[in-house]
């Protein structure tokens, strides 16, 4: 697939779970934690995203106490096409971000895993989190652009896309994890400027317009 970017972009900003990181292991080790199988746990996680319902009822359908903690992210759990395209968006000269809704912990994971963008934030460490207007409004800050030239990029219309778009920001829907899958099939996601099946698709944007 061939995609082009939005004309004037300057900065790029990623979304986390399923957008740079595959979280199946993360929530497998929940559903063990819970004492629930994996196979139960995201068939009922699904039905709820599939009904556009906050996926953290999962735990009151399961009738089980969610499990504390989280498994940490490691490089492993990094899609493959993860590094290379913010290595493609730094090389391009783009401000390049991570904010997703994580707890402040993920923010040194990711470092350790190898990413090194410009700025890496959490809804936790900012004290908001998507879809608020506050979070993309701390995302416009810490990139200093205007909300035209960053291209936010993830997995969700709900989270992701939409807010973004509604802050005035490009969007790039990535169709990938279960939201992925199941948003693709709303007419909003052609709301986003860009609509990819992975980063790979991005990066050949990225290279393709690259100076020199």
């Amino acid at each position: 697939m061939s995609i082009e970017l939005p004309a004037g972009v300057l900065a790029v900003v990623f979304d986390v779970g399923e957008t740079l990181v595959d979280e199946s292991r993360a929530w497998s080790a929940q559903a063990e934690a819970a004492g629930v199988t994996p196979f139960t746990l995201m068939g009922v996680l699904g039905a709820l995203i599939a009904r556009g319902e906050d996926h953290r009822r999962v735990w009151a359908l399961l009738g089980v106490e969610r499990p504390a903690g989280r498994a940490l992210i490691e490089e492993a759990d990094l899609y493959p096409d993860a590094l290379p395209c913010l290595r493609a968006a730094t090389e391009r000269g783009l401000v390049v971000g991570i904010a997703g809704n994580q707890p402040a912990e993920v923010e040194a994971q990711l470092r350790a895993a190898g990413f090194s963008p410009h700025f890496l934030a959490s809804s936790a460490a900012w004290g908001v989190e998507k879809p608020s207007s506050e979070f993309f409004a701390r995302v416009v800050a810490e990139a200093g652009l205007e909300p035209g030239s960053i291209l936010y990029v993830g997995d969700r219309l709900d989270n992701d896309v939409l807010p973004a778009r509604a802050a005035g920001m490009r969007t790039a829907f990535i169709r990938r994890g279960p939201w992925g899958h199941l948003h693709a099939e709303r007419p909003e996601a052609h709301l986003a400027d860009l609509r990819v099946d992975t980063l790979a698709d991005l990066t050949d944007a990225l290279v393709a317009g690259r100076p020199g």
